[in-house]
């Protein structure tokens, strides 16, 4: 009598089979989010009608909404990963922690440039000390603090049990980051621009095109965390390798 064991998600912890999997899988993800993001900025910027408040100004919202959602969920993806390698010591963990931060600096800094842009001409100011955009300044320091701290300690551990703190910290402004308007009833920012609320919104002609985008940049930034956790495992490898040669020699 045979048994048959269904596999673990947690397999893909031993850094072998990550690589395995990734091999094909990242190929695959970096297409379609190409496709996606292409598609979704095209269609937004060049073939949706002008808003009748806001003009073609509104047009930056297919640049400025994706970034900033991947923004925040970037923190949290790096959230989880840090809880795993703080309760299982599972090294991939880390490393994809590691590979998320610069890949959301990125996204909150495209986040608050283009923030900057649209609210020009519709506040009359580059920038307010508004609370969701104050929460996420702060979040872009954070990120800024979350790699330097990466590269300040060589102990590798030590540097995943640090920033694993730092990001748990962290995670309290990427909380306010998403709900700093609702928790304050104040500001220049406008609320949310997609949600499960009654009324409508947003209109499809700018719905449609904006969820086209939204998918592209996770699947982008999906892709650009398996490509920097391909490429921290590496650097582990070659990493022990020397060493290795060191004592050995």
């Amino acid at each position: 009598m045979t048994t048959t064991t269904r596999p673990s998600l947690w397999e893909y912890a031993n850094p072998v089979k990550f690589m395995r999997l990734t091999d094909w899988l990242l190929p695959l993800v970096g297409w379609a989010a190409a496709a996606l993001v292409l598609v979704g900025l095209v269609w937004g910027f060049f073939f949706t009608p002008d808003d009748f408040r806001q003009g073609s100004t509104v047009k930056i919202i297919f640049l400025h909404v994706p970034s900033a959602l991947m923004a925040i969920n970037a923190w949290i993806m790096m959230l989880a990963a840090s809880l795993v390698w703080l309760i299982r010591r599972h090294h991939v963990s880390a490393l994809a922690a590691r590979a998320a931060g610069p890949v959301g600096a990125v996204m909150t800094l495209i986040a608050l440039f283009t923030g900057a842009v649209w609210g020009q001409p519709m506040w009359g100011t580059w920038w307010a000390w508004d609370p969701r955009l104050t929460s996420f300044l702060i979040l872009f320091l954070f990120y800024l603090g979350y790699i330097a701290l990466w590269s300040a300690i060589e102990d590798p551990d030590t540097a995943a049990d640090l920033t694993a703190v730092l990001c748990i910290v962290g995670s309290v402004f990427a909380v306010l980051s998403r709900y700093a308007a609702i928790f304050w009833n104040q500001g220049l920012h406008q609320g949310a621009s997609l949600s499960v609320a009654p009324g409508t919104r947003m209109d499809w002609a700018y719905k449609a095109p904006l969820y086209v985008a939204m998918t592209g940049f996770g699947l982008l930034f999906l892709a650009l965390v398996l490509a920097g956790t391909r490429t921290e495992i590496r650097a582990r490898r070659m990493s022990a390798l020397m060493t290795r040669e060191r004592m050995q020699a």
